[in-house]
């Protein structure tokens, strides 16, 4: 038996929050039940994992408002009319002061399909070299380390 789409029978917008909108929807079940739903339309990000030419991977440590933690992660942002490749390199530059030599596309990803309808572009950045040229978001704070493969795990 193959499971149906559900149908969306109607949507109510309920606030745009600046990096997303929330939406009410009401889905028709395949049994005839109905159910209402929050969903978060976002637009679409990017993650990087860039690895220099000696092998290192290049990170960021931030401070996260959701997690109430400093994080470690792989540069990322938003796609902002632009492609995701373009948007790769211009966040790998703006949070790391690094550029690639070569840029592999290696995935898409629907990060929570349960509530948020977007997608993450995933990518390689390989041969990554510092330029020194960063430029952070205003509620950005964020610092650039490298460290192998090993540290990482």
């Amino acid at each position: 038996m193959m499971l149906e789409k559900w149908h969306r029978l109607g949507s109510r917008f309920v606030g745009d929050f600046r990096i997303f909108s929330m939406v009410s929807e009401d889905f028709s079940m395949p049994d005839g039940r109905t159910h209402s739903f929050f969903v978060l339309l976002s637009k679409d990000w990017v993650n990087v994992v860039p690895v220099t030419k000696e092998g290192k991977i290049v990170l960021i440590r931030q401070f996260r408002a959701g997690s109430e933690e400093v994080t470690i992660e792989v540069p990322g942002g938003m796609v902002d009319n632009e492609t995701p490749e373009q948007a790769a390199l211009r966040e790998l530059e703006e949070e790391t002061g690094y550029e690639a030599l070569q840029l592999i596309k290696t995935g898409v990803v629907r990060p929570n399909p349960a509530f948020i309808r977007n997608r993450c572009h995933m990518f390689l950045a390989l041969g990554a070299t510092p330029t020194g040229k960063t430029h952070f978001d205003p509620s950005e704070f964020v610092e650039t380390f490298e460290a192998t493969f090993e540290e990482v795990e």
